[in-house]
């Protein structure tokens, strides 16, 4: 019998700490479960580590050459990053995101969990990450914790809704969310880059034919004019001839200057000074701007009902969702509102105060905070504005075509217009000679 310490969550969100004695981790943490109790730090006691030490000194016969069991069998090993750490697909990180809250949400706990999913031989690079997340937790780390030190392709804002996930007590609900995102955003990417296959392909010939025209066109129109008696360059062709000149002389200064206004506009964007007021500019796009602000009440809502559902103090659920918000201009507001409602304002009254939060969210907000079920009425609001989220990606995708179309027509037709009204013109002329 060993004995183990532990710090852990309660139903009500307090924080308890203490000893029991178990005969392994794997019944210690079904103890705690029994109890109620949501385990953030499990430990075993100092004597019987010291004891497992001296076991493990002895010899045992067969020489040094002892295989660690942590150590892969297969001899393959997951790519790395430059710092080391692991380097995961997007579909990985869905994988595993599905994997472990089906398990965790079938009354697994984390650790077991995570044993199982480094077990499964189908998994790949994820039993890598599996357990080096396993060890850090069994050493003491946080989940989310350990997963910023595992790998960054999880990502911050992934990171922050585990964090909530663990202090709530609803990890398997909350990544359960994450993995339905994740999926969601992969099949918004693969149907806009399906809707812009055809869009570019009609770039790709449009930048293709005034390539023609100003390499082959245009200079055999101008000896056409040039070598007709009297002949007369008319008002269109000159612009046409001076746009071919200007881009066949001063192509490779155009070129650089792109990329380097774009190697500008990269370095501005990334700098800590700037990022809240690029973040305040992107949710002023049009079309885009709608989407990010959908993105964010859906997200902010799903991660507070998860909280405040599961006990959490409205504070400490509020600060958590600001954890989780990206947007460094949206989480400003934040800031302003868990200041209100730490001050013992209303919620619904603070989000007003804000700025930021439509009105339809407020009174929905207000509803809950009137009748007492805050989280369902933020699952509702949530469920609302996902249902919006998705018709402003449908209204992109479905703009991205006719947008495109509509540019490349005014840009190819306003050449050929051109070009057509010079021949007729030199064509008169002739005539009239």
């Amino acid at each position: 019998m060993a004995a183990f310490t532990y710090k852990a969550l309660g139903a009500n969100g307090a924080v308890s700490t203490g000893e029991i004695k178990a005969d392994d981790r794997s019944e210690a943490l079904r103890v705690l479960s029994k109890r109620g109790l949501q385990p953030v730090n499990l430990r075993e006691s100092s004597a019987t580590e010291k004891s497992e030490k001296k076991q493990k000194s002895k010899p045992t016969g067969r020489g040094d050459a002892v295989a660690k069991p942590e150590e892969k069998s297969d001899g393959k090993s997951a790519p790395r990053d430059a710092n080391g750490l692991l380097k995961l697909k997007r579909n990985e990180v869905v994988l595993f995101t599905e994997e472990l809250s089906e398990m965790l949400g079938a009354g697994l706990q984390l650790e077991p969990a995570l044993k199982s999913m480094e077990n499964r031989e189908e998994l790949g690079s994820l039993k890598d990450v599996s357990r080096s997340v396993r060890q850090l937790v069994r050493d003491g780390s946080s989940f989310s914790h350990a997963l910023k030190k595992v790998s960054e392709s999880f990502g911050p804002l992934y990171c922050s809704l585990a964090a909530a996930g663990e202090a709530s007590g609803a990890l398997d609900t909350i990544l359960k969310r994450q993995a339905h995102y994740l999926k969601t955003l992969q099949e918004v990417q693969s149907k806009v880059t399906l809707a812009l296959i055809y869009p570019a392909f009609l770039v790709l010939a449009g930048i293709g034919v005034g390539v023609i025209f100003v390499t082959k066109l245009i200079p055999q129109l101008t000896d056409l004019i040039s070598s007709t008696p009297g002949g007369k360059i008319p008002l269109g062709a000159k612009i046409l001839i001076g746009a071919s000149d200007f881009f066949q002389n001063w192509w490779l200064v155009i070129l650089l200057v792109i990329l380097g206004g774009s190697l500008v506009f990269k370095a501005w964007k990334d700098a800590e000074a700037n990022k809240m007021t690029w973040d305040r500019v992107k949710l002023q796009i049009p079309l885009m701007g709608k989407v990010i602000e959908s993105r964010f009440y859906v997200q902010f809502l799903e991660t507070l009902a998860n909280l405040v559902g599961n006990g959490l103090p409205l504070l400490r659920s509020l600060e958590l969702a600001r954890d989780a918000t990206q947007n460094l201009h949206i989480r400003q507001h934040m800031d302003g509102v868990i200041e209100m409602v730490g001050d013992g304002r209303s919620f619904s009254r603070s989000l007003i105060r804000s700025g930021i939060f439509p009105p339809l969210l407020i009174d929905m907000v207000s509803v809950g905070e009137k009748t007492g079920k805050l989280d369902q009425s933020l699952r509702r609001a949530a469920e609302r504005y996902d249902t919006e989220l998705n018709k402003n990606l449908s209204r992109v995708m479905e703009l991205i075509m006719p947008i495109v179309l509509v540019v490349m027509a005014l840009l190819i037709g306003t050449m050929a217009y051109l070009m057509i009204t010079a021949i007729f013109q030199t064509i008169d002329n002739l005539g009239g000679r």
